[in-house]
């Protein structure tokens, strides 16, 4: 820490140049008109600003040096350009307009480049662009590859490519939430109130990443600050027909040229979720969130630190029991309480770029369960206010602090050679206060080194890099250290075959170390109603993935075919045995090798001159098996999801937008042999969206339906389905948002 802050003061006392000033008029490259509303993004310094209704702009205070700037806007392509700044610069542009989506600068990537630009594909989705659901990994399903694990309407796990809990990373606010994700009966503790976009990159990551990345990432982008010289506040609301739920949000954020800050509040309550006339008993929740960040530095250093407190009160539903509208959870539930804090820095030096990140989480997680009597149908609703008022101390309660950091060199481009290095790490102490132990008290230790390096000529780019990974898990009470370490490396191609095809191939490696759950599990785990028992012994899991993509993009369709190859050594799984714990199944944790393959293909269309229709569709498959032969538990359903988008009216004031969605699930039957197939079904979405601008405020009114015709459907990856319980029923969204 000491030489971080010597670093900082270092660069903070270099020698103050001249300020300078990049401005000018951007135009439509058809019509000359000047577009208003451009994102004009610095790389090097975070500075950002958006054009004026006359579409100039104008960023001040910029020493002189080579910058990347990066210019988008909806319904236009973007343009990336390389400036040399020694005096006052004027540059006007003129953007050629699209009809397809904008990519967007990717910030999970290396060298944070432009999607059409990256030798690895990433899927980049703005949160406001999916339908609304309860939790944020529900809305992420919507994309082709992504799945979630289920149990009710408010506990989801992230799936890419039918990897989950531990093989998927999750990363906020530039740093590794470590919130105990090996854990089944809760979500990833993060709210999408405050989250501008989301990241994926679907494969082995390891590379930047390190250990527990073999599946892939999900790189959430926290909301951008104001423009500079602006102040904005924004509040909505939205009711849950379903649940009988609400969730409201509020935020305030202002900018200055030298200092941005942003704070919003959200919050969520739900009854059970219901299908048919029957609601399922203590799948109620509640979710309180707070985002707040501080920018400010000059233009050779910036600093951004960010905070974030969510916590959540989710009952863990264990049969059909009590039917109300309540939101107080019933016995057994869980209390999940996260804390992020972050700070990142970026300084521009002499002789390349330096990016460094520090972050502390810390979670707390308790249960608190019943005694498991049983009552008649009489009897519950007389029991159920002693169930929701009972306040004994949690049965289980870990707390898991965590912290990370992860410093990056990157060295000036040379001959189109660009180079980073870095190292990356944390350290981590579990403890537990509950007089149940679901794993012991442990500390682990991570440290990583990498580089990597990006080449591109012509039409064509090329990067590979290396990385070496050592973890330690200290077990406390046992006195038992456990070591694990691997070397992996990546390598990339793309080429753009044409002006509109671009093709890709990436092979990396990864590695996942043995959590403490699958080291050392020995008891019951609530709400599933199994006991698992670890294995000490277990070895650390080496991956291997080919990667193949095929992207067509014209001003009216676009075509993606993407395909894998996903090569696991000792993989982990869990299975039954025959013996019995406390009325309780035994499970135990094995090791095999294990292969997935698959892909997703789809096509995005804009048929000319039907400029208010847009068609989406993709296909996705998985499938996962071991070595042996058995099919691999938790794979999700092969599925087609298809979209019509309409805008009803479009003016300077007014525009209103409907979409339909069908999502058609195939039956799965290539499961485990402990699990059960799951029967194939449909599912219809409904929405329309208007938004109105005055000259004070804008505002935005939206309708949306769920499950249109109230299908009783049970999806595979639900928790639920080994009880026969089915998944949500019709659900209405109706919300309103202000701006100011």
């Amino acid at each position: 820490m000491k030489l971080f802050l010597y670093v900082v003061l270092f660069l903070s006392s270099t020698t103050l140049f001249a300020q300078h000033t990049i401005s000018g008029t951007i135009t439509d490259a058809k019509t000359n008109t000047p577009i208003a509303d451009v994102n004009i993004y610095i790389k090097a310094n975070n500075k950002g600003t958006t054009t004026a209704a006359d579409g100039t702009y104008s960023i001040p205070n910029l020493k002189p040096g080579n910058y990347d700037i990066f210019f988008s806007v909806l319904g236009y392509q973007e343009i990336h350009k390389k400036i040399q700044v020694t005096t006052n610069t004027v540059l006007n542009l003129q953007l050629q307009p699209t009809a397809l989506e904008l990519e967007g600068v990717l910030i999970s990537a290396p060298f944070h480049k432009l999607q059409k630009d990256n030798v690895m594909k990433v899927e980049k989705v703005k949160t406001e662009n999916l339908s609304k659901a309860n939790t944020i990994t529900e809305q992420l399903s919507q994309v082709p590859g992504i799945n979630q694990i289920s149990t009710g309407s408010g506990i989801g796990k992230p799936v890419i490519r039918g990897l989950s809990s531990n093989r998927v990373l999750v990363y906020i606010q530039g740093v590794r939430l470590e919130n105990q994700q090996f854990g089944e009966e809760h979500g990833i503790g993060v709210s999408a109130a405050g989250v501008e976009s989301v990241e994926i990159i679907k494969g082995p990551a390891s590379l930047l990443y390190g250990s527990d990345a073999i599946g892939g990432v999900l790189f959430l982008n926290p909301e951008l600050y104001a423009p500079i010289d602006s102040l904005q506040t924004d509040i909505s609301a939205q009711y849950f027909s379903n649940t009988n739920g609400i969730n409201t949000n509020l935020g305030v954020k202002s900018s200055t040229d030298n200092f941005k800050f942003l704070t919003r509040f959200a919050m969520q309550q739900h009854a059970d979720y219901k299908y048919k006339n029957t609601r399922v008993t203590n799948t109620r929740f509640s979710e309180y969130d707070l985002k707040a960040g501080i920018g400010f530095g000059s233009d050779n250093i910036t600093n951004d630190i960010r905070y974030n407190l969510n916590f959540s009160r989710i009952g863990i539903p264990e049969e059909i029991g009590i039917q109300n509208n309540h939101i107080k959870p019933l016995l057994p539930n869980q209390s999940i309480e996260n804390h992020v804090l972050s700070a990142n820095t970026k300084a521009k030096l002499n002789y390349g770029k330096l990016d460094m990140t520090v972050g502390y989480t810390h979670n707390q997680r308790k249960e608190y369960e019943d005694a498991h009597e049983h009552h008649d149908e009489e009897e519950e609703e007389e029991h159920e206010e002693e169930h929701e008022e009972h306040n004994d101390d949690p049965t289980l309660e870990m707390h898991l602090s965590t912290l990370n950091y992860n410093f990056k060199y990157e060295l000036p481009e040379v001959n189109n050679f660009e180079i980073i290095i870095g190292t990356q790490g944390m350290f981590q102490k579990n403890k537990n206060f509950g007089e149940e132990i679901l794993i012991p008290d442990a500390n682990t230790t991570d440290f990583g080194v990498f580089s990597t390096t990006h080449y591109h000529w012509k039409n064509q780019a090329l990067q590979f890099g290396f990385r070496y990974d050592y973890r330690k898990i200290q077990l406390l009470r046992e006195k038992a250290n456990k070591q694990y370490n691997s070397f992996n490396g990546a390598l990339g191609y793309k080429i753009d075959i044409t002006p509109k095809i671009t093709g890709r191939i990436n092979l990396a490696s990864g590695f996942r170390a043995p959590n403490l759950a699958e080291l050392t599990s020995d008891g019951e785990h609530e709400g599933s109603n199994r006991y698992e028992i670890g294995n000490i012994n277990l070895k650390e899991e080496q991956n291997m993935q080919l990667d193949l993509n095929l992207n067509y993009k014209s001003e009216h369709f676009e075509f993606f075919v993407n395909g894998f190859y996903n090569n696991i050594n000792n993989y982990i799984y869990i299975s039954p045995t025959e013996m019995f714990i406390d009325n309780a199944k035994v499970f135990l944790y094995l090791q095999e090798n294990a292969y997935l393959y698959g892909g997703e293909l789809g096509f995005h269309l804009h048929p000319h001159p039907l400029d208010w229709l847009h068609i989406t569709s993709s296909f996705e498959t998985v499938t996962g098996k071991l070595s042996a032969g058995d099919y691999l538990p938790l794979i999700p359903a092969n599925s087609i999801h298809t979209n019509l988008d309409l805008t009803i009216a479009n003016t300077k004031k007014n525009i209103t937008k409907a979409f339909v969605g069908v999502k058609n699930v195939f039956k799965q039957h290539k499961t485990n042999p402990f699990e059960t197939n799951t029967n194939a079904y449909n599912l219809v979405n409904l929405g329309v969206n208007t938004s109105i601008k005055t000259s004070k405020a804008n505002f935005q009114v939206n309708l949306g339906i769920n499950n249109v015709f109230d299908k009783e459907y049970i999806n595979h990856l639900s928790r639920l389905k080994t009880d026969g319980i089915y998944n949500q029923g019709r659900n209405i969204i109706v919300g309103a948002t202000i701006s100011l």
